[in-house]
């Protein structure tokens, strides 16, 4: 291990335990991080200058998509940044550099809100006519993640990590922490969704007790993020439909029916846990049936007589 990668080991055990970054974010840092000493032939951060790291950007954008590129960019600054704070270097060369980016626009893909009906349909059938008292329960778990994820719009990481001390049915109150451990409320509006989650809660006591996380498997474990993508495709395919559905998806049919239906963007924002509302705003691009029933009912046009 060389001088570089000593002080790199140095900054993510610092984003650990001074910044409290998450798992699955001090993963992608080190990623990031040997990726550009595995590309970088200098041992010293002080040997390192703007022409090196002009270089590096170079490759990144000839290797990786725009977004992906610029993720691991910010990691490479952040890293400088702190050879910056700790006196490490004199300089930080990336003073001496313009980034830019010109990313295309993708617009977040939601779910028809009469496919989420059947795709909850269906799940609710598989529990009413469940076999065994195993497929019920598992049905019935099922029915109040879907029902969780599309009723908040919570993240699927937030889901996973959701602790049983944090759910209060009694109130319909979630509190969710987000990316970097950002605290936010959100209210369960429904009634429905509310008693599903309390019947859930009631069968799968046990288990709950014994990992202090809301959601969890029959053995007691924690609920993870591929078991819920399977669980998706399953009714998925259950149900006959066609159209690929991911969990964000469900986050995102969330954020879209609240704008189609004239709620502020900001109280959406705040719902999300995004922290600008440049991120929340991509919704309104998406928004399309509330225009065509306004310009459908509202344009002057609908009453020429030609």
């Amino acid at each position: 291990m060389n001088n570089l990668q000593k002080h790199m080991e140095n900054y993510l055990n610092y984003c650990a335990a001074q910044k409290c970054l998450d798992e699955k974010t001090l993963k992608a840092y080190r990623i990031d991080l040997r990726q550009f000493s595995e590309q970088t032939v200098v041992e010293n951060p002080s040997e390192i200058t703007s022409d090196i790291l002009e270089k590096y950007i170079t490759i990144l954008h000839q290797q990786y998509k725009p977004r992906t590129a610029k993720r691991k960019i910010a990691s490479i600054k952040a890293l400088f940044h702190y050879f910056e704070y700790k006196e490490i270097i004199d300089r930080n060369p990336f003073n001496k550099i313009q980034i830019r980016f010109r990313e295309p626009t993708i617009l977040p893909k939601t779910i028809p809100l009469r496919t989420v009906e059947a795709f909850l349909a269906t799940i609710y059938q598989q529990k009413k006519y469940a076999k065994t008292d195993y497929q019920k329960r598992n049905a019935l778990r099922d029915a109040a993640v879907v029902e969780l994820l599309f009723s908040t719009g919570m993240r699927i990481s937030e889901l996973c990590t959701l602790k049983d001390k944090d759910v209060n049915l009694y109130d319909g109150i979630i509190l969710i922490y987000g990316k970097g451990d950002k605290e936010r409320r959100i209210q369960v509006g429904s009634t429905d969704v509310i008693h599903i989650l309390v019947e859930y809660r009631n069968s799968f006591y046990k288990e709950i007790q014994s990992c202090h996380h809301f959601f969890t498997n029959q053995s007691g474990k924690t609920l993870s993020d591929q078991a819920v993508r399977r669980m998706i495709n399953k009714y998925t395919s259950l149900a006959s439909i066609e159209l690929h559905i991911t969990p964000h998806m469900f986050r995102h049919t969330f954020a879209t029916s609240l704008l189609e239906a004239d709620v502020n963007i900001r109280y959406i924002q705040e719902m999300l846990g995004h922290s600008s509302i440049n991120i929340t705003e991509i919704y309104t691009h998406v928004a399309v049936a509330k225009q065509r029933d306004i310009l459908a009912t509202k344009h002057p046009r609908k009453d020429f007589c030609i």
